[in-house]
């Protein structure tokens, strides 16, 4: 069974609103990388003008969850 994604539709509602800064803010505290790229599918299927500075975003978040994180010992 596929879960919906509903944090990439709502999101997307923002972006499809006009609030861009709103889902910027919520593109940067993302629960996973799977629901950007789902955001990401998302934004490219509905072809929005003007979303470029958003789907930049997604791209950085992206990689900067699936990165892997340098632990120092104190």
């Amino acid at each position: 069974m596929t879960r919906n994604n509903e944090w990439s539709l709502k999101v997307l509602a923002l972006i499809k609103g006009g609030n861009s800064a709103a889902a910027i803010n919520q593109i940067k505290v993302a629960p996973s990388v799977k629901d950007l790229q789902h955001l990401r599918t998302a934004l490219a299927a509905a072809r929005l003008p003007g979303t470029q500075g958003v789907a930049e975003v997604v791209a950085d978040q992206i990689d900067a969850l699936a990165a892997p994180r340098l632990h120092r010992s104190p």
